[in-house]
């Protein structure tokens, strides 16, 4: 059963849930947020500590937060707020976790043969660049 904090951050989540668009591309730091729960100095503050946080800031300066900005606000938010970790051990928890999901990215393209059209075209490709190449030299 939710507490009275718990409730009200629940429901907040439930109301903003809607605006979380996957076909948003951007979102400034006022909708982020009234999405996370976090003030907008909380935000700035976190985009210091973690670098993995990066808004793209347009011509006007305005911050603007990717769909993958605000996943990992959600996740650091949790590990602090809701796991207990420190600024430091939050960092160090996200480095892993990119370290692991890297690692297996590069096993999965290790592991893949290559075959089909897509590779007839790379070796083609490949070997026109090696011909040019040596026209340059």
């Amino acid at each position: 059963m939710l507490r009275g904090g718990a409730l009200a951050r629940s429901l907040k989540m439930q109301e903003y849930g809607d605006s979380i668009s996957s076909e948003r591309l951007y979102y400034r730091i006022g909708e982020v947020s009234r999405i996370t729960g976090l003030k907008p100095h909380v935000l700035r503050y976190w985009e210091s500590e973690f670098r993995v946080i990066k808004p793209h800031k347009e011509g006007s300066f305005q911050r603007l937060y990717r769909r993958k900005d605000l996943d990992l606000i959600l996740k650091i938010k949790k590990l602090l707020y809701e796991d207990g970790f420190t600024i430091a051990g939050a960092k160090k928890k996200i480095r892993d976790v990119e370290r692991a999901e890297n690692s297996q990215t590069q096993w999965r393209l290790v592991g893949k043969k290559p075959e089909g059209k897509d590779h007839e075209l790379l070796v083609t490709v490949r070997e026109e660049l090696k011909g040019i190449r040596e026209i340059l030299e």
